[in-house]
């Protein structure tokens, strides 16, 4: 019962169908050959008794004559019965051996028929025995126009038919490659295909060879396809071998890394190994965010901003593309760019302790002439014999005072014109300000105008470097000091705020007010006839490096307000102590 589950049905309707076409016909032959017999064996029967009425007395020997034959009769009778019922067997098995047969032909003619490759057969000859409907519709021509035709063909290509007949007898000869041949031909109405064809030799039941049999499938669409896809793949690695960033594809393996890919460039760089591409992880293992990170090898003596990422390869496996862009010019035109602006910076900053030379001469000045004054306030009570040591002690501590008073001044002229690497640390903002008023404050109080700070209470510290925003802030305020000039309000205002983890300080003056505020920050642009027009310049480019703004608008009591912003050190400092996480794969 398992085993007719599994049979398939296919193939027993044909043979359902030719049993049925022939179940009535088989036992007809042996049964019309029985009731012969049997009308025989009744007139035999009948002859018997009108002779045995008609003789009343039969001799012995007649009688005996009679039996045998009536054994001999019925021996023959036997042997009939036999031979029909073995006449009836055999024709049984025949009939349905002729209804396998017919069901066999029918599915293989099916199956044939359904098929989309052409089959076609040739003699020993080169003459076409045989065509199937798929070929028949591959060229457009009919059966009847096919069979028994010789060479040429009617769906060779005109103009090629040498070609063409090299095939054939190629065909001919059993030389044809197992990996089939691509051949062109031409359907009946003038289109043109591409064909693959496959040759197997055609032999008879009795093993020889009569034929050959060809099958030819329509590959102009696949070949079509796959010659775009060959353009495709072309077109996109000459571009890939064109860029100028190292691109290598590596699989991790138990052994290392595995170079799945590399252009042009990678080879230039590493060869064909992985060892560049190892080098530029940097020890790094894990699926990576899209962060770009700058990796020096040493292999290639360059600066490579490496971009790397997981993807599935063609294989299902997971493995690491990573783009390298050298950037070693770049690095070298930042560094010069760095130390040219550290230049700049340098040079405002002496400027500006020009410009307010006169100033801090004065300023020194005062504390000089105290220590003079109490030197020799002390030197004539010792000459006059009459010192009192409270006296002298009290004049030499007020010296003293004096003396550290301008060393002070000194020491800080020093600092903020000196030239030293930029360095962002932790600060409090009310140191900045501080330095930055006490200087700018000699220039004020020449001028007359009171520099009034405003700071709220519990301010946190900024990340920064101290002496470039100092430098920032004593620029906003002698250009408010100088603005304010002549005028009749004689404060200028420093205010400090926080917002969103941003200090913003305000420097607001009531001078003459903003003209052409567009051109404000651009280089060699100034309003003073003696500026260079590059102080406001450096300080945006100062602030913007800090990652702070620097912006500036009219003070609606007349003026102008300077603003620029720092971030905070807690807020700043949290992204850049965390190194990029790994997610591992």
């Amino acid at each position: 019962m398992a085993n007719s589950v599994k049979k398939s049905l296919i193939p027993n309707t044909f043979y359902d169908q030719a049993r049925q076409n022939r179940r009535g016909l088989y036992w007809l032959t042996p049964v019309i050959v029985l009731i012969l017999y049997l009308c025989v064996m009744g007139v035999f029967i009948w002859l018997q008794r009108l002779q045995h009425d008609s003789v009343m007395v039969v001799p012995i020997d007649q009688e005996t004559r009679q039996q045998r034959l009536t054994m001999v009769i019925a021996a023959l009778s036997l042997v009939i019965v036999f031979s029909l019922l073995a006449l009836w067997r055999y024709t049984r098995f025949r009939t349905r051996a002729e209804a396998a047969l017919i069901a066999e032909t029918g599915f293989r003619r099916a199956m044939e028929n359904s098929m989309s490759t052409g089959m076609r057969v040739f003699d020993m000859s080169g003459r076409i025995a045989y065509v199937n409907p798929a070929f028949c519709r591959m060229i457009g021509w009919n059966e009847a126009d096919l069979i028994g035709r010789t060479a040429p063909f009617p769906y060779w290509v005109p103009g090629r038919h040498s070609h063409h007949q090299e095939v054939l007898d190629l065909i001919l000869s059993g030389r044809t490659p197992n990996s089939g041949l691509e051949v062109e031909a031409q359907r009946r109405d003038g289109s043109r295909f591409t064909a693959r064809m496959y040759v197997s030799p055609l032999r008879d039941p009795n093993g020889e060879q009569i034929g050959w049999m060809t099958s030819m499938t329509d590959i102009t669409e696949p070949k079509r396809i796959r010659e775009a896809m060959t353009a495709a793949h072309e077109r996109f690695m000459t571009v890939l071998e064109g860029l100028d960033d190292a691109i290598s594809v590596t699989a991790d393996t138990p052994e290392g890394l595995e170079l799945l890919f590399a252009n042009r460039t990678y080879r230039r760089f590493f060869g064909a190994q992985g060892h560049g591409h190892e080098e530029l992880l940097g020890g790094r293992l894990g699926r990576f965010t899209d962060e770009t990170v700058e990796t020096y090898s040493s292999q290639a003596q360059r600066w490579f901003e490496v971009h790397h990422r997981m993807l599935a390869w063609t294989d299902g496996r997971r493995v690491r593309l990573q783009v390298a862009r050298d950037i070693t010019e770049r690095r070298k035109h930042e560094e010069a760019s760095r130390v040219q602006q550290d230049k700049i910076q340098l040079t405002s900053r002496l400027t500006t302790m020009g410009e307010m030379a006169s100033s801090l001469a004065h300023e020194l000045n005062q504390p000089l002439t105290a220590i003079n004054n109490y030197s020799m306030g002390a030197v004539a009570m010792l000459r006059s014999g009459k010192a009192k040591p409270e006296q002298l002690l009290e004049a030499l501590e007020k010296a003293a005072a004096q003396a550290e008073r301008a060393g002070k001044i000194i020491s800080r002229i020093r600092e903020f014109v000196k030239r030293s690497e930029p360095r962002r640390q932790a600060v409090p903002i009310t140191q900045i300000i501080d330095n930055a008023v006490s200087f700018a404050d000699i220039d004020a109080r020449k001028r007359r105008i009171e520099i009034a700070v405003e700071l709220p209470e519990h301010l946190p510290m900024v990340l920064a470097d101290p002496i470039l925003i100092e430098q920032v802030l004593l620029n906003l305020l002698k250009n408010g000091v100088e603005a304010m000039e002549g005028s009749d309000y004689h404060i200028l205002h420093v205010n400090i705020s926080l917002y969103d983890q941003m200090l913003e300080v305000a420097v607001i003056d009531r001078g003459y007010g903003l003209k052409n505020p567009e051109r404000l920050f651009e280089p060699f642009y100034s309003t003073k006839s003696e500026g260079l027009g590059m102080g406001l310049n450096i300080c945006r480019t100062i602030i913007e490096s800090h990652h702070g703004r620097l912006w500036a608008m009219e003070n609606p009591e007349g003026g102008t307000i300077f603003r620029f912003s720092l971030p905070c050190a807690q807020a700043e400092m949290q992204p850049t102590t965390d190194s990029p996480k790994e997610i591992q794969a």
